[in-house]
């Protein structure tokens, strides 16, 4: 049931959101060019331009700072903390066959690199945790790609409120209350409130963070990576209100 659950959210999310949220506008269009011209032309009009805007740059970098709110972490800082807790993200193969197991792909691997790169710079154990596959897979790139075993795997979370619940569980029993949290920047907002809300101190350390990636004529062009990050930012924008709803609610699942 849960698995159900899990694949009917990420179908709805993945319908509303860029591309296919402003795709589906100019469909609509598209089947009211007879019955409705004018209104058809609008929908045509907002759907084609929102999806240009959206996979400009210039408006992507905009979005995202609009949702990142830690800078990068410092490293005397990230020392203090007792474990490092790496939050997946999707973005994982079952099997991959050129490790023979399961793997990270890109957007999961650059949360796992700096994982791995601030276990090397500190000495801290690391805590991953994700869903089914996307933890193993996680583990399993630690281990073969960086050398780092995880100390504590959670296979259990199917968002970051569970993330948070299941990550302070483990630790907690083991005297752990400060911990290193990597994720992307545009989620780190809504992940040091689940995580502090689940009773651990949070020591943020994001990865990718924006920063001007094209330069010149080439800001207003669109391009598959600066839709993917107003597709993240977007997501974090709505996923806030949500997350503040829940918790005043208290329509947490226990």
């Amino acid at each position: 049931m849960i698995w159900i659950l899990l694949q009917l959210k990420t179908f709805v999310r993945e319908l509303f959101l860029p591309p296919s949220g402003p795709l589906l506008i100019a469909l609509v269009g598209l089947l009211l060019l007879k019955a409705r011209p004018r209104l058809a032309r609008v929908c045509l009009t907002v759907g084609v331009l929102a999806l240009w805007l959206l996979s400009t740059p210039i408006v992507s970098d905009v979005m995202a700072h609009w949702v990142e709110r830690y800078p990068s972490v410092d490293l005397q800082r990230a020392a203090s903390a007792q474990a490092i807790v790496v939050l997946g993200g999707g973005g994982q193969r079952e099997f991959a066959p050129e490790y023979a197991g399961p793997a990270a792909e890109p957007f999961l691997m650059e949360r796992l690199s700096y994982g791995a790169y601030l276990a090397h710079k500190t000495g801290l154990p690391v805590l991953v945790t994700g869903f089914w596959t996307e933890a193993s897979a996680m583990h399993d790139t630690l281990q073969r790609n960086f050398g780092i075993e995880a100390r504590w795997v959670d296979s259990q979370a199917y968002d970051t409120y569970q993330n948070a619940k299941n990550s302070a569980r483990l630790l907690q029993a083991d005297g752990i209350q400060r911990i290193v949290l990597v994720t992307r920047a545009t989620h780190m907002g809504r992940s040091v409130h689940e995580f502090t809300a689940a009773g651990l101190e949070v020591v943020p350390a994001p990865v990718g963070i924006s920063t001007d990636r094209e330069y010149g004529p080439y800001r207003y062009l669109p391009n598959a990576e600066a839709l993917q990050r107003s597709h993240a930012a977007i997501y974090e924008l709505l996923g806030e209100p949500v997350r503040m709803f829940l918790s005043a609610t208290h329509l947490r699942r226990h």
